[in-house]
């Protein structure tokens, strides 16, 4: 792996931290308030997660094919919101995410195998 794809692998993983937050921390911490509040916060953590995902998907298509970012993405997104659901969001942990994980695991073979 080079260091571009590295740089553009790291900043996806912080992008996907930021968007997980945006779209599910209000239920967690605006649940009882109005919902445009709860857009408001979700946006201004969004800001973030695409000051971040827009030059992380530039630099990785400069090596990665476009289904290869977008396998890598999901792989992302299953690894960064395991933990958070988990320990943020305090729900219990189940045997189907290592059902889903296995799945995405079978798409990265698939997207990189040539």
């Amino acid at each position: 792996m080079n260091r571009s794809t590295a740089l553009s692998l790291g900043m996806l993983v912080l992008a996907n931290v930021f968007m997980t937050f945006a779209w599910y921390a209000h239920l967690r911490h605006l649940k009882h308030r109005a919902w445009w509040l709860a857009v408001l916060f979700s946006w201004g953590i969004a800001l973030f997660e695409y000051l971040l995902q827009v030059p992380a998907n530039r630099l990785g298509s400069q090596h990665l094919s476009l289904p290869q970012l977008k396998i890598l993405q999901e792989v992302i997104t299953l690894v960064v919101f395991v933990p958070f659901a988990v320990y943020y969001m305090r729900q219990p942990m189940k045997l189907d995410f290592l059902w889903a994980a296995l799945c995405l695991c079978g798409a990265v073979y698939f997207v990189f195998r040539s």
